[in-house]
Parts: C-alpha cells; sequence; structure tokens
C-alpha cells in the first residue's frame, strides 16, 4: 500500500513525518520545514489544510498511525474521544494500557507478526472506553511507504463492532439454549419410549406367548382374551401414533393451525386424562411455517407443564388472530409458580419457548401465582398475507 497520497499537493509521508517529528522528506521542504516539535508541526498542518483535518482529524472512525520501531505516534481525535485519555498518555505503546485483558496477547501477536513481514493485517479486540466499559472495535491497518518504497510504519483505523458482537452473543446464547431444550424434549420422549411404551409391549409379548403355550379351552375365552390384547395393542399404537405428533404433525403442514391445534388437543386430553377447552377465533388460514411451527411447539411445552405442575383436571387454550398479529393464550387455575425463578429453571421450558418467540419476533409474558393459576401469553406478529385471509 502506497501512503503518498496527496491532499492540495500535501503528502502523506509528510504527514507522517510532521507526526513523528521527523525532517521531511526530498520535495516537501517548502510545505513542512523542520521538525519543532511533532505536536507543532502537527497543528501547523491542520491549520494550513483544512481537507485533511476534516479527513483525518475529524474522520468519523478512530485511526492512528505508527513508526518504523512499532510505536504508535498519532492518533486522531475520534480516537481519543473514545478512550477519554491524552495524546500523551496513549503514544508509543500506552494505549495497550486499555485493551481487554483477554485480547491484548492476542492483538500484539498479531500486530507484531504482520509488522514483522510489513503486510496489511485486522484484528478485533476491546478497548476501554471514556466511560469506563469496552468497546468491541475492528482494527484494520497497512503499512505505509515513502516516494522513494521505504517504508515509514503502519496506519490503521478502527470501526466500532459492539452491536455485531453483542447480536453474535445473542445468537449463540439462543443455539445454545434451544440445543439444551431439545435434548430435554428428546430425554423425556426417550423415558416415555422406554418406561412407557417398551414395557407394554414387553407385556404384551409375553401375555402373547402365554396364551400361545397355554390357550384356553373354551373357545369364547379364546375370543375374549384376544380381544382384549388387540385392543392392548391398538392402545399403544394410539400412543405411538401421539408421540410421533409431538415430534412432528403433518396437520400443522397440510391444514393449517386450527386443525393442528384442534387434534393436538384431543389427543392430548385423551393421552394425560385431563380435560382441554380450545376455542380460537379470526385465525388465518395461511400461517408461515416457521411461525406455525412456533406457536405449535409452545403450545406443547405450555401443555406438558400444565399436567406436570400446576395439578389440575382441565386447561384452557385460546389462539386468536387480531390484525397482523397471533395470539396464543395457554391458562390453568392451579398451582402457580414465581416466573423469574422458573425461567432459569431447567424444566419447565420457558428458556425454550421464549427462544423460540425470539427467532420470529414474537414474545412471552407469563402470569402465575401461588394461588390463582398460570397464564402464558404468546404473541407473534404476521405478515400481511397471513393477515388477509382469516379461518374465522
Amino acid at each position: 500500500m502506497s501512503a503518498t497520497v496527496s491532499i492540495k499537493g500535501f503528502s502523506l509521508s509528510a504527514l507522517v513525518a510532521a507526526v513523528r517529528g521527523d525532517a521531511p522528506p526530498n520535495g516537501h521542504k517548502d510545505r513542512i520545514g523542520p521538525a519543532e516539535g511533532s505536536d507543532a508541526e502537527l497543528a501547523r498542518v491542520r491549520q494550513s489544510d483544512p481537507p485533511f483535518r476534516q479527513a483525518i482529524d475529524i474522520a468519523p472512525v478512530p485511526m492512528w498511525m505508527s513508526g518504523t520501531d512499532t510505536r504508535f505516534t498519532y492518533f486522531n481525535k475520534c480516537w481519543l474521544d473514545l478512550t477519554g485519555r491524552p495524546v500523551e498518555a496513549e503514544r508509543g505503546h500506552g494505549w495497550t494500557e486499555g485493551i481487554h485483558q483477554d485480547d491484548r496477547q492476542s492483538y500484539q501477536s498479531a500486530y507484531h507478526d504482520a509488522f514483522s513481514h510489513r503486510r496489511p493485517f485486522r484484528a478485533e479486540f476491546r478497548l476501554r472506553s471514556a466511560d469506563g466499559g469496552h468497546r468491541w472495535l475492528l482494527n484494520v491497518a497497512s503499512p505505509m511507504h515513502d516516494e522513494s518504497g521505504s517504508f515509514t510504519g503502519y496506519i490503521g483505523s478502527c470501526i466500532d463492532i459492539t452491536e455485531r458482537k453483542i447480536n453474535e452473543q445473542a445468537v449463540a446464547t439462543v443455539s445454545g439454549r434451544l440445543i439444551e431444550a431439545q435434548e430435554l424434549e428428546r430425554s423425556r420422549l426417550a423415558r416415555e419410549l422406554h418406561d412407557d411404551i417398551n414395557q407394554r409391549l414387553a407385556l404384551l409379548a409375553i401375555e402373547l406367548e402365554q396364551l400361545r403355550l397355554n390357550p384356553p379351552a373354551a373357545k369364547s375365552v379364546l375370543t375374549k382374551r384376544i380381544d382384549e390384547l388387540q385392543q392392548t395393542t391398538l392402545d399403544i399404537s394410539k400412543d405411538v401414533q401421539a408421540l410421533s405428533h409431538e415430534l412432528h404433525s403433518s396437520k400443522l403442514d397440510f391444514l393449517g393451525l386450527v386443525p393442528a391445534f384442534s387434534s393436538f388437543c384431543r389427543e392430548f386430553s385423551q393421552q394425560k386424562k385431563v380435560a382441554v377447552h380450545f376455542t380460537h377465533a379470526d385465525v388465518p388460514i395461511w400461517v408461515p411455517g416457521d411461525i406455525s411451527l412456533c406457536l405449535f411447539r409452545v403450545l406443547q411445552e405450555a401443555s406438558h407443564n400444565v399436567v406436570k405442575h400446576s395439578g389440575v383436571s382441565r386447561f384452557d387454550v385460546e389462539l386468536r388472530g387480531v390484525t397482523d398479529h397471533a395470539y396464543l393464550t395457554i391458562r390453568d387455575t392451579g398451582k402457580g409458580f414465581d416466573p423469574v425463578a422458573a425461567t432459569s429453571a431447567r424444566g419447565l421450558g420457558l428458556v425454550s419457548m421464549r427462544e423460540r418467540l425470539n427467532l420470529v419476533g414474537g414474545t412471552l409474558s407469563i402470569k402465575s401465582g401461588s394461588t390463582r393459576g398460570t397464564e402464558i401469553f404468546a404473541d407473534v406478529p404476521l405478515p400481511r398475507g397471513a393477515a388477509a385471509v382469516s379461518a374465522g
């Protein structure tokens, strides 16, 4: 990268010389004379060249320069405003005191490696700001050369990427929580398969073996016993089907939210021996797949929580469409809980519901008390196409 950039006849190499207090390169004696001190020379350049002042010192991003000895020699106004430190404290390697201790070694390693090979480099690190916190910066720098091709140091600029880092961390946290929730759900399904379905199948196999080895003499007794075993087989089949629907509802794909919700509530009621009162109003016929699946998973998780924790024999499910939103409410009158404490608990699945809703721009609110039951309320924005056609 050539550092010989002219601004109204001003050479960047002359700027570098002024910043460091060096004698100016040949050909620029008329613009910058012998240095009386870098601050004085830089001040004179700022006064004599407004475009330079606007482009460098008032640049909207932090900028810096270093000499051939790796020591930093110049920081623009934006940099100094960011750190809140005087330029005297920043020069040399003083500025590295502000690098977060977890990032300092990796940054210095990248800088010195690039410096020794005279090549551009990029590095991300946290720098202490004037308010005492840390900002994430992306530092991009390139080597500078004068008109003769001699290496004169580095010039770099920084971009504040704090918001990007926060978002990345949020995504990572969401992903981690969803993975944990998925593992918990898999564990629950594995227990149901092993402790319920598998045990019943094993018992069915034993009964069939007994029937084969010792068939009843009376035909009516044999017929009755076969009918009983047949009914047991059908019951197991229904429960396996219910588990399959929990993993993925084909009705959700082909029939939409209302039929899928209605079917789930009916099957859940039969399987868990609890009354589920489902109502709906103004729900769009078509809802995007990710939103439909999100609401369906919230319904599943909340329903299991009701059965597991509330102690009631009946609860209500309401699904409504209002303008450009879908609202899902699961309400019971049983034992409540502390929503704040429960959010950090592993078993309630509230984290899973909230993170799923976050992914589709939705929100989750919880009202609960020890004597007034629990209400789970999910609010999801809908696209215009979904809100235009209603299932009534």
